[in-house]
């Protein structure tokens, strides 16, 4: 971990088993969470260079880590394109935003003339399909 205000290398991250890709600093300096490849985010104690909490936190890469500036808040986006919004003490969750995908809730009910791959596909970027009960597809498969 680099210190930005000291500018020195003051821990390096070698419990981490994947390459970090977003870095954010408590403003008491005392604390780092670090984001990595798999969605995973990591807390750390500075002073002993120990990693003290992980949490899954996205599909992919997490691209951007931020701390508010009393150090309670942490935020987190990732190339699932969503938004996370942490305790940053306790690591929960607090609240989670996503983007839209291309086709969110376009109904493909008895849509005709596509491979199965291809409906797959439309589902995977946010289409709906009402075959239970005027029930979305997505929430059948969520039960």
């Amino acid at each position: 971990m680099w210190n930005a205000r000291s500018g020195e290398c003051v821990r390096i991250l070698a419990e981490h088993p994947r390459g970090v890709w977003a870095l954010a600093w408590a403003p008491s300096g005392d604390r780092v969470v670090s984001g990595d490849s798999e969605g995973t985010l990591r807390w750390w104690d500075v002073a002993s260079g120990k990693c003290v909490r992980v949490q899954q936190a996205h599909h992919g890469v997490v691209r951007s880590l931020r701390l508010g500036p009393d150090g309670r808040t942490l935020a987190s986006c990732g190339d699932d394109g969503a938004i996370g919004l942490w305790d940053a003490e306790s690591g929960q969750l607090r609240r989670r935003r996503r983007r839209d995908r291309p086709y969110e809730r376009l109904n493909i009910t008895a849509i005709q003339g596509l491979t199965p791959a291809q409906l797959a596909s439309l589902r995977e970027l946010g289409a709906i399909e009402d075959i239970d009960e005027g029930r979305p597809q997505e929430a059948i498969r969520k039960q």
